[in-house]
């Protein structure tokens, strides 16, 4: 369980910046944060957030951009968990308040902060990226060859699900995912990885990173399932 402790001490400016960077769950330009908050990350707030591993600013040229590291988002997460600054007044501690009732809600439907933020095409802005330009010419079209179709998302989350039973001790017990991927060894990686995205929607799934990340070995790393923005480790499926 996360303890106030696991929170650093920050500004109210810090905090936002933070904030405004989880949900927008991408890299923003000082310009896009002027737009969106109201403020700018500079000086002193970014120096500290960066020197405590909790964005990564891109100064290679202007105007600077920041994101979130993912230390910035298991904190950004726990954000609720600390005492609001004083200084930060009435504004601060309301969104506190908007935090931890997030953080109940997400915890509730079992959905991870990194997913519910995440960028879809339709959410995603324009990039002033100039479209590619069509070729003058076709190249010849040759016939690709045969190959298998790629499995459906329910096809494979039935393997899933046939994978867990045997190897869970009850239903609602935890499995870890590389136990999964070693039972679906001849299943394409991208394909499990759709499926048990797909699955964290369920209502008898979790799927959830492991907190004590110091007790992960090689295996367990190599088998997670990126999830939002969170390596995931076990799977339980079933009531609790």
């Amino acid at each position: 369980m996360t303890s106030p402790a696991d929170v650093p001490h920050l500004t109210p400016n810090q905090i936002n910046a933070l904030v405004v960077l989880m949900v927008e769950a991408r890299r923003l330009t000082n310009v896009e944060l002027k737009e969106l908050a109201g403020f700018t990350l500079t000086g002193k707030d970014n120096k500290k957030l960066v020197d405590l591993g909790l964005v990564d600013t891109d100064r290679t040229h202007r105007p600077f951009a920041h994101e979130l590291t993912d230390e910035g988002w298991r904190v950004a997460r726990q954000l609720h968990t600390a005492a609001p600054p004083k200084q930060g007044g009435s504004t601060t501690r309301s969104l506190f308040v908007v935090l931890s009732n997030l953080h109940r809600s997400l915890d509730r439907l079992r959905v991870s902060h990194g997913d519910f933020f995440k960028q879809t095409d339709e959410t995603a802005p324009a990039t002033s990226e100039s479209p590619r330009q069509a070729p003058t010419a076709a190249a010849p079209v040759t016939a690709p060859a045969s190959v298998p179709a790629p499995a459906s998302v329910p096809a494979v989350e039935a393997l899933v699900r046939s994978a867990y039973r045997d190897l869970a001790t009850a239903p609602g017990a935890w499995v870890g995912l590389a136990d999964v991927r070693d039972r679906l060894a001849d299943t394409d990686r991208a394909a499990l990885d759709a499926a048990l995205r797909a699955m964290v929607g369920r209502e008898d799934v979790r799927i959830i990173p492991v907190a004590n990340t110091k007790s992960l070995t090689a295996r367990d790393r190599a088998a997670a399932v990126r999830i939002g923005n969170e390596d995931n480790h076990a799977l339980a499926i079933g009531a609790a």
